[in-house]
């Protein structure tokens, strides 16, 4: 059977297992063509760490332990010569995994099969650049991952094939992003066989569903006290690992990593007063109901136990803003 020739484009973690699986996927299958990664598009070498010394991609890294062409363009939307460059390998399919640049619709015609995207959603409910936060903050019991033929809209084709997850009571958003990104490659390597023959039908995605996840800022990890608790902890998982939820004390950043709720405790103290302190951590009054504080993170600190932090102060009656 021919190969199925694949460029893969994807950036970060979360796109790792997917490229992993396109390498090591097994050629016995039933109905698996044998794949052929012909190359590995990534964004360009990055700053990272207290030196800045540019650090090469997650995927980067892989692909050079595998011994793939590496390709970094700045851009493939301004460069004619780079999807000249693209369209040259001949690729059957294009596999995208929160690769970061936008494809211009010359990019997404080059593969014969054309291009198809790993969305950490259960699309069309959050399309966009934060599926797994916005879902986690708005209370949702359940995302997945749709495997999606790319068009020019965002996030806007045809479903291939989707997985959904429950979303656990204490899930945070790096357990979901490890858990979507191994669900995304099974996903994946699930459709290929139904892509690469036509067998597979993408479904129309239902365009009174859409809801947008919008790219996260740092100012919205700022605790507002005067919400409920239920909100605070949602934001609080959320927000972990980036931006990191985060409150006001003596002036100081205090960037908050865990805690539980209770939605239905009362209390007369005005909201982001801490009502009590211990070993089970820092309790503080929300709008409704109270917020547990379990771990923290000091300015210039490592993150440590809210009971750990509490050794060296005393924090009853402190109001956080």
């Amino acid at each position: 059977m021919k190969p199925l020739r694949i460029i893969f484009a994807g950036t970060p973690d979360f796109a790792v297992p997917s490229l992993a699986a396109l390498l090591d996927a097994p050629g016995e299958r039933p109905g698996m063509p044998p794949l052929q990664v012909v190359a590995v598009y990534t964004q360009p070498d990055r700053p990272a760490g207290r030196g800045r010394q540019l650090q090469a991609s997650p995927v980067k890294a892989l692909a050079l332990t595998r011994d793939l062409p590496v390709i970094q363009p700045e851009s493939l939307k301004k460069d004619p010569d780079a999807v000249a460059r693209l369209a040259a390998f001949e690729a059957d399919l294009m596999v995208v995994v929160a690769y970061g640049l936008l494809l211009p619709v010359s990019v997404l015609d080059a593969p014969r099969l054309g291009c198809v995207n790993v969305h950490a959603s259960l699309l069309p409910r959050w399309r966009g650049a934060a599926p797994i936060q916005r879902a986690l903050l708005a209370g949702d019991t359940e995302t997945g991952v749709c495997i999606m033929r790319m068009e020019a809209g965002l996030d806007t084709g045809p479903v291939y094939h989707r997985v959904a997850t429950p979303i656990g009571a204490r899930d945070t958003g790096a357990d979901m992003h490890d858990r979507l990104a191994v669900l995304g490659a099974g996903a994946l390597i699930d459709a290929l066989p139904g892509i690469a023959d036509g067998s597979l039908i993408p479904e129309p995605q239902a365009e009174d569903q859409v809801t947008y996840a919008h790219k996260l800022t740092k100012d919205e990890a700022i605790i507002d006290w005067h919400q409920p608790a239920e909100n605070i902890g949602r934001m609080i998982r959320a927000y972990n690992p980036w931006p990191v939820a985060q409150t006001r004390l003596d002036n100081e950043t205090l960037r908050v990593w865990d805690a539980e709720i209770d939605t239905e405790r009362a209390t007369q103290a005005a909201p982001g007063t801490v009502i009590g302190s211990g070993k089970s951590g820092i309790e503080v009054a929300a709008g409704q109901g109270v917020v547990r504080i379990v771990r923290v993170q000091p300015p210039g600190k490592r993150t440590m136990a809210a009971a750990d932090f509490l050794n060296a102060r005393s924090m009853d009656g402190v109001l956080l803003g």
